[in-house]
């Protein structure tokens, strides 16, 4: 566990969240031990890619319309992992009950052919 101090003025919270959930693997291949143990030297020492670094406030406008569409793709991976089965599940009782009501009509007298 650790925390990372953020320099709100250079970068934005949700961009260096993206950044670190993507490079996850990497970041977790540089600990040490056979638990590989990170700690905050090996924190310390890593290099986040910011763009347009020279132009603060470019840089935090692009790293918001950076961080709105990778937040949209992860409402939506969300959205289908979670929703996609209720509703299909929704559908089929919806299904269901339109068969039924179509398939439900009242008898009449049985004619001969």
């Amino acid at each position: 566990c650790g925390c990372l101090e953020i320099d709100s003025a250079k970068a934005l919270y949700r961009y260096v969240f993206h950044w670190v959930s993507f490079n996850y693997e990497n970041i977790k291949a540089l600990g040490q031990g056979a638990r590989g143990d990170l700690n905050s030297s090996i924190i310390k020492g890593f290099k986040l890619p910011i763009p347009y670094a020279d132009d603060p406030e470019k840089s935090l406008e692009e790293q918001a319309r950076i961080v709105a569409i990778l937040d949209k793709f992860d409402t939506l991976a969300n959205s289908i992992s979670e929703g996609l089965p209720r509703e299909i599940e929704l559908r089929q009782k919806q299904y269901a009950y339109f068969r039924d009501l179509l398939l439900s009509f009242p008898k009449t007298e049985e004619v001969e052919a």
